[in-house]
């Protein structure tokens, strides 16, 4: 029993510098969040408490509501790209010629920062001297789109490189988890005549499920939040044509100056992100996983 004791002691001590940190660094700041979303405040004078006016606001917010909209779809985007990395892992995986070179590629936007990768795409989408532009005009396009200023098609524009940044994050997990499967399960399907298809989709596939609903999890939650590289590249114009959630945050907060509203927009971004975490999470367990 002493030892027993002994030893939740050792554990709690173990666990509590992660604690103080996760404390400090975490939890009290999303205290802070919503207590600030309670007050009129512009981040340096007094602040004067308001009650729920600044979340009741939020609610009625059409612009709050359509930076979520951008946002949401930028996690289906996440999402369902998914399915093309792990394509390009299960083919890296499978020993062709030059699966090195390949996976060292995909890893160049992993070393980049989110600040050079919009800048290295503000000069691709360039409408006069750009590379997409001029390509598109070397095949007898006349009028090329103007990537990042038409609201039409902007946030589509931008999802490419976000999506291009995270490529080698994805196919690195994927190609991890299929290199774990031992080899001795592979032979033995072939030994049986299945095909590559076949083992890739009855073997493979239902092997690594768990680490797929880890990534769904992670596309979802990372686009909900999703900033910088939106924020650099169009600032979340024109016109609120690119606007997310965080970057709507942002202004409110350090470009209105309202950080009372802003908290709130932050707290509401936490409440959904946390709402949608779960319902992914419910819709990708499996039965057993779920704890009534």
């Amino acid at each position: 029993m002493n030892k027993v004791m002994s030893n939740k002691w050792f554990i709690t001590l173990y666990l509590l510098p992660a604690l103080l940190l996760l404390t400090v660094l975490i939890f009290i700041p999303l205290l802070l969040t919503g207590y600030y979303g309670l007050m009129s405040w512009d981040g340096i004078g007094a602040m004067s408490f308001i009650g729920l006016d600044n979340y009741i606001n939020v609610v009625q917010d059409a612009t709050f509501w359509q930076s979520a909209g951008h946002s949401f779809l930028l996690a289906l985007f996440s999402t369902l790209s998914l399915l093309l990395y792990l394509a390009v892992s299960l083919i890296l995986a499978s020993k062709i010629k030059g699966a090195n070179v390949f996976r060292k590629v995909y890893l160049i936007p992993m070393l980049l920062s989110s600040v050079a990768i919009a800048q290295l795409w503000i000069k691709i989408y360039n409408p006069s001297n750009g590379m997409l532009n001029t390509m598109l005009g070397w095949i007898g396009v006349e009028n090329p789109p103007l990537w990042l200023a038409d609201p039409s098609i902007v946030l589509y524009s931008i999802f490419i490189p976000i999506l291009w940044q995270y490529a080698g994050f994805y196919i690195l997990i994927y190609y991890a988890a299929l290199k774990g499967i031992p080899e001795t399960i592979i032979e033995a399907a072939k030994i049986d005549g299945a095909s590559p298809l076949q083992i890739a989709l009855r073997i493979k596939l239902p092997l690594i499920m768990g680490v797929i609903k880890v990534t769904i999890v992670l596309a979802v939650v990372g686009s909900l939040k999703y900033f910088d590289l939106i924020f650099v590249m169009t600032g979340g114009g024109p016109n609120g044509a690119s606007e997310v959630m965080a970057s709507y945050m942002y202004k409110l907060a350090f470009g209105s100056y309202n950080f009372g509203y802003g908290s709130a927009v932050g707290f509401a971004l936490l409440v959904i992100t946390l709402i949608v975490t779960y319902i992914v999470r419910r819709l990708t367990a499996n039965k057993e996983d779920i704890q009534y």
